[in-house]
């Protein structure tokens, strides 16, 4: 079955653990510590997407994650738009000085943002539905095979992660983190690989 079928035919429970193993794999991006989701997953297994739960530990998992955004740095919020003012530079000169690591921070930021705080079905559909889209963008932006290793290999995990949810509910949910956490560690060696090539 596809990812898009799916993502169409899971349950809250299937498309919360697909939307959060997406961002659990993006944490590097993010400064994050490993273990900083682990209290989401713990609501999941616990009763599925749980507004209350679900909601109180999004919240403290943002803040920590903000705290230790690396682009929360002096500088680092975008100028004005080009061509806005004297000397401006032009779109792609603006498009160039952003670096393939800064627009992949942003799309995991973005994914952290628009985590439902009160889940239902329509909310966690939309919500990985956007994370699937952005975490394979990222894995693109860092790949740096012509072939796309890093692509396929998150668009298998994607796959994997809704796949246990759907054959086995609960039970699938550790298998899964075990997959996350691969992808996390594999993103995390990309991004210190890149970090090195450019001291």
């Amino acid at each position: 079955m596809s990812l898009v079928d799916l993502i169409a035919q899971a349950d809250e429970r299937g498309l919360a653990a697909s939307g959060l193993a997406c961002l659990d794999r993006c944490v590097p991006l993010l400064g994050g510590d490993d273990e900083v989701l682990r209290p989401l997953w713990s609501s999941l297994a616990d009763g599925g997407a749980d507004g209350d739960a679900w909601g109180e530990r999004l919240a403290k998992a943002r803040a920590e994650l903000d705290s230790a955004d690396p682009s929360a740095a002096p500088g680092s919020a975008p100028g004005p738009a080009p061509g806005s003012g004297p000397g401006a530079e032009t779109e792609a000169e603006a498009e160039t000085a952003v670096s393939d690591e800064d627009r992949a921070a942003a799309l995991a930021r973005r994914m952290l943002a628009a985590a439902p705080d009160d889940p239902c079905a329509s909310a966690l559909r939309a919500w990985a539905d956007a994370c699937s889209a952005a975490a394979l963008q990222i894995h693109r932006l860092l790949d740096v095979a012509a072939d796309g290793p890093l692509v396929a290999a998150e668009l298998r995990r994607q796959v994997a992660v809704l796949e246990l949810l759907a054959g086995r509910g609960a039970g699938g949910l550790r298998p899964a983190l075990e997959v996350s956490t691969e992808g996390r560690r594999v993103l995390r060696a990309v991004v210190s690989r890149r970090a090195r090539g450019r001291s």
